[in-house]
């Protein structure tokens, strides 16, 4: 029934008519962004002690993929990538002007593109965002690290309620930074976003639309309200599992600039834990956010007849390998986590490898659109129909080279030649480097030649 009415919405656009309505479940697309979250970070993913019950909430009426990987390592590349669902570059029609060419409203609040945190948020400007892909756009500035409250500067050991003097747009511990402040949120970035993306709902409820939501925490600075901070005393906080001489087998384009070695947070293993409880108290302060979406979304009918899709851009690294941020082609860093609940699709669970390309292949066949001949993702819709469907059989991450996550193995293969090989059934928390180990020679010749066939597949030399 579902293909059927494709079909006919594409023989519709060829003769130069297009719908008003699709005739399907999804009228709606409302897509949620968080910026530098984790998938290991959520409830839903495993997490016990991170506060996540609204992306819980969503992940029981929804499908959650448990292997979805982010093509780009860092926020631009990984904006623009599923966007425009191409693995590298710009090409075609973007996600949202594709939904306007349909007659959608479509409209961005926050970050979605790429946008410089702390940066334009706190100029509240663009970024690098991409104006055809909007009916409005709204920015949700913020004083980031700039908060009043209890700040920290971690790798530095510094404390203060001091407003001069803090690291900010630019500068080189900016990432280590962490804001616990003594108001509700409301003047929070996230927090706007909510509120304006709230008002968009109620202002277009009547007309089919794309509304993308972007997130910005748990980005650095890592701001929230105190009490969000209360909820995970640092002293309780967790470090990574460690083993001796980690980064040995490593080659250097695997290592990140930033390390527990190079950025000093090394020597304070305390505000190590720190980190952790910042992160977490950022995570569920934007977790309060999604809700407050997804109860107005509830309250005005429209779950009824609008998909939702929560990812992130990318994950991060807090400590694993000594490793802290990203820009890197690691498990931490490549995988993200996704969710997405549509009208008359099953929930459950997937363990179906998936890539953040395929979001925008997705959302249109949901809202019974043609899909773009420039689009290289490939719909998830027969994996919301039965979670055990398989639509490729690897994922694909860039970062000073390429990464082809399986099911079974992360194979990484650098720009200078140098690769990784994880046994991830064995190895999750990939410590054990199998390349030049003999027994797996003829496993790695074999992904070796499978990402050579996707690189071509994705006309990347």
């Amino acid at each position: 029934m579902h293909n059927r009415f494709i079909v006919l919405s594409q023989l519709l656009c060829l003769i130069g008519l297009t719908p008003a309505v699709a005739e399907t479940p999804v009228q709606n697309v409302l897509l949620i962004v968080s910026d530098d979250l984790k998938a290991s970070a959520l409830g839903c993913f495993g997490n016990v002690v991170c506060h996540t019950p609204n992306l819980d909430k969503l992940a029981r009426r929804g499908m959650v993929f448990e292997n979805a990987y982010c093509q780009g390592t860092w926020c631009a590349p990984s904006r623009q990538s599923f966007m425009y669902s191409r693995y590298q570059g710009k090409q075609g029609t973007n996600l949202g002007e594709h939904f306007r060419n349909h007659q959608r409203y479509t409209a961005r609040v926050g970050k979605i593109y790429h946008m410089r945190v702390p940066g334009d948020i706190i100029d509240g400007t663009d970024g690098q965002d991409v104006a055809s892909s909007w009916t409005e756009r709204f920015n949700s500035p913020g004083k980031e690290a700039h908060t009043p409250g209890n700040y920290a500067c971690l790798n530095q050991n510094i404390f203060t309620t001091d407003l001069e003097a803090r690291e900010s747009t630019g500068m080189p511990h900016r990432a280590f930074v962490s804001v616990a402040h003594p108001g509700d949120g409301s003047d929070q970035p996230d927090a706007k976003t909510a509120a304006k993306t709230i008002e968009l709902l109620r202002k277009h409820q009547d007309e089919p639309f794309f509304i993308a939501a972007g997130l910005i925490r748990p980005h650095y600075p890592m701001v929230a309200p105190q009490g969000f901070f209360d909820r995970y005393p640092w002293a309780k906080m967790a470090l990574p599992a460690a083993v001796e001489n980690d980064q040995q087998d490593i080659p250097k384009l695997g290592i990140p600039k930033s390390t527990a070695a190079t950025n000093g947070i090394g020597q304070y293993p305390n505000n190590q834990k720190r980190m952790w409880a910042a992160y977490y108290a950022s995570v569920t302060f934007m977790d309060e956010q999604v809700g407050r979406i997804l109860d107005e979304l509830k309250r005005l009918g429209l779950e009824e007849k609008t998909a939702v899709v929560f990812i992130s851009d990318h994950g991060y690294h807090l400590g694993e390998h000594e490793f802290w941020q990203k820009h890197n082609l690691h498990e931490e860093v490549t995988r993200v986590p996704m969710i997405i609940a549509a009208p008359g699709q099953k929930s459950g669970r997937t363990n179906s490898i998936t890539e953040l390309v395929d979001i925008y292949p997705t959302v249109v066949e949901l809202a019974g659109l043609p899909i773009p001949e420039s689009v290289q993702g490939v719909s998830l819709v027969p994996v919301l129909a039965d979670p055990t469907a398989t639509v490729k059989q690897g994922a694909l991450s860039f970062q000073k080279g390429t990464a082809l996550r399986e099911k079974a193995f992360a194979y990484m293969r650098y720009n200078d030649g140098s690769e990784e090989l994880y046994d991830m059934r064995e190895d999750p928390l990939q410590f054990q480097n199998l390349s030049a180990h003999p027994q797996y020679q003829e496993t790695q010749q074999a992904l070796r030649h499978r990402l050579e066939n996707r690189l071509t597949q994705a006309g990347i030399k």
